[in-house]
């Protein structure tokens, strides 16, 4: 804005500048070529007086780059144009291949996407921060570039990785347009079909019996089940003894089979959908799993894209396509995608194309994509902008062709998504440990038995004819005078091992399995049909989508969130506005319906011809300011401020013609066109629409022009140029041509890189920058999302240079990236400050409440997001994850060497100690979390920090936040660094992990389960969290508004994040408490039984005689005792909801594994064993001089054990309800029935007993 006239004035451009906009001279093009002065060298945060300490070290840093230049000449030209060194060093130059390639010995590279990393290897070497950006440390990072002997090491150690860059497409792909044969001959790439599903015809018996048999106590009664089938081990019938086992593995096949069938039926009606491919000249129907490589296809509005293609033409004769990505990237935004001009214009004409794409081998990196086609001898380069990818969605757009480059397991959304994992319960699995310990206690018992035993016949070996349990004749009316078959005492002590095994085989109860899966059935039940957790905007229900893993919820230490669409509703309003230094929105009222705003819209009212879709409430001051007769820097700049929102952007503007104005006043009648925006980005939304309400309407958006309403009059702006915001720049800038020929570059970002890259030296300059860096604060301390908006004129010399460099930049097939970067610097510098914005990102409902619960139950919280790193800080401090105490460590690394350096020095001076080198850091977490746990909800974090952390050297830090970007992650999970983070996250309260691609987010959640025992949660609500929702322990998914990709991944879903802080609260404590005593109750119902009968063994000389019946001992697990079991574990609560949210540090008894763990295990067994010596010699003493026979006592034992474990239930119960009663006395009350009818049949040995 550097000329004083209104934006829509006719008149030549004039040389002449406003002093207050004046540029300085320093921007000149001569022989030097210069760049400007204060271009900015980093990402870092950087404001006056640093740039000063830049400007004072110019000359000594000129000298000494030539003396470097001198010393390694045949790299030095090179390393000028590939090296982002500070701007004020760097020559105008084309750029040039670099010459350093053939010098450099190529190195092993190692692959840096594997995790599907959104990398740009070729970033260049920036000085970061690795918390707040302080003057200090930019200082120091200046002092350290000034040592020529660091900076010659770190040029080469650049210039290496950009030759290791080169390398990356050695063997690419090759796609013939049009020619599927020769494509597929050549190199048989993957068909088109998919499969998600675990098993097939062939391996299904195998494979589940297989996953099955992890549980060790299936093991143990198969084992059970053969022995008994050998015929001196009969204890029990042969059929029967497999009925329990049989049972159980078919029922669980039955469901697993039915899942999987599910998985099938939907791969089927996948693979099965139609699209239309190009044969003979002509588009036909064909099958996706039929599509191959090369193949040309058309898709029409609203379809599914069945692969990756690259467009080749569009109904728009731009070659625009729009495209909805909510099931790769979980954004519901319209995303905009190309088709070349070359191939579009061909396709228009008729032309049959034929060409080869050459791109690089399939990865997961979705956001990247480097191919060149080739065309009639022509070479032309494609990037991420012209393909779109399996599972994206055409919108706004009536038909789309492109070619198919990847298909089936080749496409990025398939390397992407992993294989649904089979969970299985935390406490499932330690229920593997004391099954083993029941197993060694079992062994014992049966080793006393075969011992005694074998001494036993030893010593009356020559008394066996005679005496009770061991004579060799029966005495029986059927076999009278037959000999038993005797097979020595060794071999009789074996068999009697055996035999005791088969006899106490109930010690390990297999019931237990069946048990649980009804109780978690019914936890099921209630969960579901809870009403505090239905969601009544999207109408849905809790979903229970896995019965397995219930308790678990109870247990949780690490919730991994996604953002978008998790944590907010990704509904951007517009709120505040910083304009020339003065603050503007304090006027909105809340109700939108104050006499100033209807006063504003009156200014308005007479000149719009476009309404908003959704109306904004603007600001009466600003807008008089605005639209009044007034001249001045302040109106010119607010002009530009709302010029900048319009036009420096890319979202896609819908518009509409309305009918005419129903008002009564025919002087009011007008004809309105009503406008939408769709766009990748909300706050770009929220920032057009803003503009629109202050009467700067974009209405019309081409690859070539914009067309902007300013209060009626029709503003046509030729675009020249985009640089697209990237998280080196973080910014982004526009350059367009006025319709007077004048040219403008618009540039709107990051406060940390905005303000460094400003003109200053002026007064009104200094004031303006002052003014909005103080509104600034204050916007961020209300969580607001901001950004600057600047703005500079471009004289023709300016203009010319640019455009070079951007024709050669843009067209690059090698260091793309940094050459563009290198190219929006020309003109990103000596800007003029316009003003700031401040967005608010609605959270859900209960959001901040809900993470401040789950913060006092001592859950840590992880934000993993796609989104850019400004955008994830806002977001955690409205949503309170946050705090103004926390200290942020930022690491943002683009190399290995880079990243390490970050966290070394992140560690060293949080005092954040190695776990492989003092084991005394996961005991330091323990006790401050369980500290953070006892203190009182009002004491500040930052004292429960000082507690543990700094003592030594006396440090006073408060609670630590790790912020890091995808791009670190990329060297973090694939090199030897995963240690190293895992140290410094888990020593932080708060951990944001920024421009994450989907399998990033997996390998976050992978790594604090492999490296710790706590339990993790994942919940999002897109396809591109898939991946770590079947990583972590417990999956959620969000019923949103970003397809069912997470729902049907989940093993959870909800309508709500907020309903996260009941579900695990409320239902994960229940949950846990039941299951937990529920396998407690049953190991000592089981163990007192079998503890009663080895007491009678023992006094029957060692036998395996019993005295009850098989019908007692199979009723007594399944029939006496099993209904109040599972009542209980259904029903039971130990507190009530109001109280478990009320006081959520009540949660911690969960990961404390105070419900379930050896030391109860133990205690309960020692209980078990005296009860079961009361429970034998009591009935034994009390009849011993009677003449009862042994089965009358069998029958005596079963009413008495029935009797002691229901009771010992009854006194456990913390919550009796009509149904506790009548399960656990009606259980006793069938115990006795049974016995009366079991005791009247002839054919069993206590008959006439009753």
């Amino acid at each position: 804005m550097s000329s004083g006239k209104p934006l829509l004035s006719t008149s030549e451009p004039s040389s002449a500048t406003s002093p207050h906009h004046r540029r300085h001279s320093s921007l000149t093009i001569g022989s030097l070529g210069r760049l400007c002065h204060n271009t900015s060298i980093s990402s870092s945060v950087t404001d006056g007086s640093q740039h000063s300490n830049l400007s004072d070290h110019n000359d000594e840093l000129e000298d000494e780059l030539e003396e470097f230049d001198e010393d390694i000449s045949p790299l030095g030209g090179a390393l000028r144009n590939s090296v982002e060194c500070p701007a004020y060093l760097r020559t105008r130059k084309k750029f040039k291949p670099v010459d350093l390639q053939l010098q450099l010995p190529l190195p092993e590279r190692k692959l840096l996407v594997s995790w599907g990393g959104v990398t740009d290897p070729q970033h260049v070497w920036s000085m970061r921060e690795v918390s707040g950006a302080s003057s200090q440390a930019v200082s120091s990072g200046i002092q350290d570039y000034l040592n020529k002997s660091q900076r010659s090491e770190r040029f080469l150690q650049i210039s290496m990785q950009l030759k290791e860059n080169l390398t990356h497409h050695d063997n690419p792909r090759l796609i013939h347009i049009n020619d599927p044969k020769r494509t597929n001959d050549n190199f048989e790439y993957s068909g088109n079909e998919i499969r998600t599903s675990k098993y097939t015809f062939l391996n299904f018996l195998p494979k589940n019996l297989f996953i099955q048999f992890h549980r060790v106590a299936y093991l143990y009664f198969l084992a059970i089940a053969a022995l008994n089938q050998l015929p001196p081990l009969a204890v029990f019938g042969r059929t029967v003894s497999l009925v329990p086992l049989l049972f159980v593995l078919t029922v669980t096949a039955v469901k697993d089979g039915y899942e999987d069938w599910r998985r099938h039926r939907s791969d089927r009606n996948e693979n099965n959908r139609e699209a239309l491919v190009l044969q003979s000249g002509k588009f036909h129907p064909k099958r996706w799993k039929k599509l191959q490589s090369g193949e040309v296809v058309k898709i029409c509005s609203d379809e599914t894209i069945p692969c990756d293609m690259v467009l080749l033409n569009t109904s728009d004769p731009s070659g625009i396509a729009y495209i909805q990505t909510m099931n790769l990237d979980g954004e519901s935004n319209l995303k905009t995608r190309y088709a070349r001009q070359e191939t579009n214009k061909l396709v228009l004409d008729g032309t049959i194309i034929s060409g080869v794409i050459t791109c690089e081998q399939p990865n997961r990196n979705i956001y990247e994509f480097t191919a060149n086609l080739e065309i009639k001898g022509q070479r032309y380069p494609l990037s991420q902008s012209n393909i779109i990818l399996r599972g994206c969605q055409l919108k706004n757009t009536e038909w789309a062709i492109g070619v198919v480059v990847y298909a089936g397991k080749d496409t990025k959304a398939m390397l992407n998504s992993a294989m649904s994992p089979a969970k299985r319960s935390r406490l499932e699995t330690y229920m593997n440990r004391e099954t083993f310990w029941l197993s060694v206690f079992l062994l014992i018992m049966c080793l006393v038995v075969a011992i005694g035993m074998g001494l036993w016949l030893n010593t009356h070996k020559n008394q066996l004819d005679t005496l009770p349990y061991y004579r060799k004749i029966y005495f029986d009316k059927k076999k009278f005078g037959e000999k038993y078959k005797y097979y020595g005492i060794p071999m009789e002590t074996f068999f009697s091992f055996l035999s005791s095994i088969i006899v106490f085989q109930i010690m390990i109860p297999i019931s237990l399995y069946i048990t649980m899966e009804l109780v978690r059935l019914g936890q099921s039940y209630f969960m579901i049909g809870d009403r505090h957790m239905y969601d009544s905007s999207s109408d849905s229900r809790f979903q229970c989508r896995s019965l397995n893993i219930n308790e678990d919820l109870g247990q949780i230490r690490y919730v991994f969130s996604d953002k978008t669409g998790t944590l907010t509703e990704n509904k951007m309003e517009f709120r505040k506005a910083s304009v020339w230094g003065k603050q503007y929105g304090s006027t909105l009222s809340v109700d939108g319906t104050g006499d100033t705003n209807v006063g504003a819209e009156a200014v308005l009212e007479g000149r719009r011809t476009w309404k908003l879709k959704s109306e904004i409430t603007p600001d009466s001051e600003l807008l008089k300011l605005l639209h009044n007769d007034l001249s001045g820097d302040e109106r010119i700049a607010a002009q530009e401020f709302f010029l900048t929102l319009a036009a420096c952007n890319t979202v896609i503007p819908i518009a509409t013609q309305s009918p005419s104005s129903s008002d009564t006043d025919s002087t009011l009648r007008a004809s309105y066109g009503i406008v939408d925006y769709q766009g990748e980005s909300p706050d770009e939304q929220a920032l057009v629409a803003a503009a629109s309400a202050y009467g700067y309407t974009l209405y019309e958006r081409t690859s070539g022009h914009i067309v902007v309403d300013v209060n009626g009059e029709k503003l046509r702006l030729v675009v020249l140029g985009l640089h697209e915001f990237d998280s080196v720049r973080k910014r982004m800038s526009v350059v367009i041509r006025f319709p007077n020929d004048s040219v403008k570059v618009l540039v709107k970002g990051a406060d940390t890189s905005m303000f460094s890259i400003l003109k200053r030296d002026h007064p009104d300059d200094n004031h303006t920058k002052h003014a909005t860096q103080s509104h600034l604060n204050e916007y961020s301390s209300e969580g607001l999302r901001t950004l600057v908006v600047a703005s500079r004129d471009l004289t023709g010399e300016e203009l010319v240079e640019w455009q070079s460099t951007y024709e050669d930049a843009s067209t690059s097939l090698t260091d793309r990236s940094i050459k563009l970067r290198q190219t929006a610097a020309l003109i990103e510098c000596d800007l003029t400050l316009l003003g700031a914005t401040a967005i608010e990102d609605k959270l859900q409902e209960g959001v901040p409440e809900a993470i401040e619960s789950l913060r006092q139950a001592g859950i840590k919280v992880w934000v993993l997001t796609g989104d850019k790193q400004e955008t994830a800080i806002s977001i955690g401090l409205s949503c309170k994850l946050l705090t103004a105490d926390m200290e942020q460590i930022i690491i943002n690394g683009t190399s290995e060497s880079e990243c390490r350096k970050f966290l070394c020095d992140a560690k060293a001076k949080y005092c954040v100690k190695s776990a492989n080198s003092c084991d005394q850091i996961s005991v330091w977490r323990q006790n401050t979390e369980s500290d953070y746990l006892e203190i009182p909800l009002g004491t500040k974090l930052s004292s429960l920090q000082q507690q543990h952390a700094g003592q030594e050297e006396g440090a006073s830090f408060g609670p630590l936040a790790l912020i890091i970007d995808g791009n670190s992650l990329v060297y973090i999970l694939e090199k030897d660094l995963e240690s190293e983070l895992f140290d410094l996250a888990t020593s932080c309260k708060v951990v944001l992990c920024c421009r994450v691609a989907p399998l990033q987010k997996a390998g976050i959640v992978d790594l604090i389960k492999c490296r710790s025992d706590d339990m993790t949660l994942a919940i999002g609500d897109g396809a591109n969290d898939v991946s770590m929702i079947q990583m972590a322990d417990v999956g959620v998914g969000i019923c949103g508004q970003e397809g069912r990709q997470a729902v049907m991944a989940s093993d959870f879903a909800m309508g709500q994040f907020r309903f996260l802080k009941r579900l695990l609260l409320v239902h994960g404590h229940w949950n846990y408490q039941r299951i937990g005593y529920l396998v407690l109750y049953n190991f000592y119902r089981n163990a007192v039984f079998v503890l009663m009968l080895f007491w009678y063994i023992l006094y029957t000389a060692f036998s395996t005689t019993s005295a009850l019946t098989d019908w007692s001992s199979v009723f007594y697990s399944v029939l006496y005792t099993s209904l109040p079991t599972i009542v209980v574990g259904i029903l039971d609560k130990d507190l009530s909801h109001k109280t478990l949210l009320k006081y959520p540090k009540l949660y911690s008894a969960g990961y404390r594994q105070e419900s379930y763990n050896m030391s109860l295990f133990w205690i309960t067994m020692l209980d078990m064993l005296w009860q079961s010596l009361v429970l034998f010699y009591v009935p034994l003493f009390t009849y011993r001089d009677s003449t009862i026979d042994i089965w009358s006592m069998g029958s005596l034992w079963t009413i008495a054990v029935v009797i002691l474990v229901n009771m010992h239930l009854a006194m456990d119960i913390q919550r009796w309800v009509v149904i506790t009663h009548i399960s656990l006395w009606g259980s006793i009350s069938i115990t006795y029935s049974c016995m009366v009818v079991l005791d009247s049949i002839p054919v069993f040995p206590n008959y006439g007993l009753v």
